[in-house]
């Protein structure tokens, strides 16, 4: 399987997402920060098509370019259910569920936490995954609507995938998200992490993506043993 992945900026901190499936020339937006500049990059890239929209979750930054993109490209809106509370939505999906993208499967993945009815999307057979604002480089989601329990186990869920799985998140945080691991892990290891990241900023450099693997290995919120020390280090970061 091929499945090719342009990653962009969009808005202050976001990232636009275009996949397209090697096999067909399927190309897909992952939410829609912006609909200018997915449309400048879908231009851009010369992949000259856009068949399906996947939303994560219902916030605006996510969803936000649903109706644009829709207007110039006729795509399919793909997404949980909480999308209609502020845009257009054709398909409902949840966790058990399946995309398709020409030959490449989506798993669907339910990641409650940072809103009530997110969902994550995952190509088992090319090891990647796209997960909104559920897991971010060192960082999770603000818990905006779920329970520290919710995320927790959300994150466990995304931490039990094979390591080498790369993950898509949908912010630059990544420096900040450093800042917070420092406070909490005096390893060695994770100075030099954040000693790399601090350098791909000041370059210019996206951190994104990362893979599970180094989730598992530096991600404080992740590496959390319980849903209280999750709990604990969530309320931390929010007051950092």
């Amino acid at each position: 399987m091929t499945l090719d992945v342009r990653l962009f900026p969009c808005l202050s901190d976001n990232y636009g997402l275009l996949i397209r499936d090697g096999a067909t020339g399927m190309v897909a937006a992952v939410d829609t920060p912006d609909a200018d500049a997915i449309l400048a990059d879908l231009a851009q890239s010369g992949w000259g098509r856009l068949d399906l929209i996947l939303n994560t979750h219902w916030h605006p930054d996510h969803t936000q370019g649903n109706a644009a993109l829709k207007a110039t490209h006729g795509c399919e809106i793909v997404g949980p259910e909480e999308v209609r509370r502020a845009a257009p939505l054709d398909r409902v999906v949840k966790g058990g569920d399946t995309v398709i993208l020409g030959e490449t499967a989506f798993e669907i993945t339910d990641a409650p936490g940072h809103t009530l009815g997110h969902i994550v999307y995952r190509s088992v057979a090319d090891a990647q995954a796209f997960v909104g604002d559920v897991m971010f480089v060192l960082g999770c989601g603000r818990l905006f609507e779920g329970a520290p329990e919710q995320m927790w186990t959300s994150l466990q869920t995304l931490a039990s995938w094979p390591d080498q799985t790369v993950i898509w998140c949908a912010h630059e945080y990544t420096a900040s998200n450093a800042r917070f691991t420092l406070s909490v892990d005096d390893r060695e290891e994770t100075a030099a992490r954040a000693a790399e990241i601090f350098a791909m900023r000041d370059r210019g450099e996206p951190t994104v993506p990362t893979t599970i693997g180094s989730e598992k290995r530096f991600n404080p919120f992740v590496r959390a043993r319980d849903a209280e020390t999750f709990a604990a280090l969530r309320a931390g970061k929010d007051s950092f």
